[in-house]
């Protein structure tokens, strides 16, 4: 039997979305590149090898994100303890709307996410390291 979910993952992402800041691809084109801001993949390591990485851009698995935050953590990260705006980015914004909030209730600030995340920065123009293609492949 289905188990009952109370609160739906759009519910969770329209909420996040009311209290973070959400950037468009073409704002984060033109931040990109400077030194206030770390730009933050969340995305799979699977998704990045298909699709390409945002120059620059540091990887911070969805599933790790909390621990290399803390600096209590064993698993810190130091690059979240720069005093920098962090730019959070997933395949389509979703996942980055959630991490985003999460970073920002642990106290991560400032913190921002990209409309349309990897996708929109890609048709908006945005540079992109393509992935090498292994032998054989096309």
């Amino acid at each position: 039997m289905p188990q009952d979910i109370t609160t739906g993952y759009r519910k969770l992402v329209d909420d996040a979305l009311e209290k973070i800041e959400t950037v468009s691809p073409e704002q984060a084109i033109a931040m990109h590149g400077s030194d206030e801001f770390v730009f933050v993949d969340i995305r799979d390591i699977r998704e990045l090898s298909r699709t390409g990485k945002i120059p620059g851009a540091v990887h911070a698995p969805r599933g790790m994100l909390e621990f290399w935050i803390d600096p209590a953590s064993p698993y810190h990260k130091t690059v979240f303890a720069e005093d920098k705006k962090f730019v959070f980015f997933c395949a389509g914004g979703w996942r980055s709307a959630l991490a985003a909030l999460t970073a920002q209730e642990m106290g991560l600030t400032p913190v921002c996410h990209i409309d349309g995340g990897f996708g929109g920065w890609e048709k908006a123009g945005g540079p992109v390291d393509k992935p090498e293609m292994a032998p054989g492949e096309k």
